[in-house]
């Protein structure tokens, strides 16, 4: 049974450097898609950071441009989020997701089309 396990989260300062991981205890989960999906007080879970698993492409929304990275480990069945830069508005509950489907393009930025989610790591960026 495929189950995602999220760790890293914890506070840092407005400006430092945390780094996400996310593991599938399984060892038998292979995604389509991983995904990065943050939730914030209040607001709606948003789209941080994608990579289709062949060929690698990576997606970001813009707020995590130049600041975020994600990246994968093949033989660990891992993926990683590299955050630099923080601001407090990166606080927010961090979800890794996998997608067992083909997503395309144009909806790879939709956490709908994810179907397997972790439980959440904590970020919170303060001074």
């Amino acid at each position: 049974q495929v189950q995602l396990l999220e760790s890293g989260g914890g506070l840092v300062q407005p400006g430092g450097s945390l780094k996400l991981s996310c593991v599938d205890s399984s060892r038998s989960f292979r995604p389509y898609n991983w995904a990065w999906v943050r939730q914030a007080p209040g607001k709606e879970r948003e789209f941080v950071a994608a990579m289709r698993v062949r060929g690698g492409t990576t997606y970001y929304t813009d707020h995590a441009k130049g600041r975020f990275t994600i990246s994968r480990d093949n033989g660990e069945n891992t993926v990683f989020l590299q955050m630099s830069s923080l601001k407090p508005e990166d606080t927010a509950v961090y979800y890794c997701a996998g997608s067992s489907r083909y997503i395309i393009t144009s909806e790879t930025r939709n956490p709908t089309n994810y179907d397997f989610w972790g439980q959440g790591t904590q970020v919170t960026v303060s001074s």
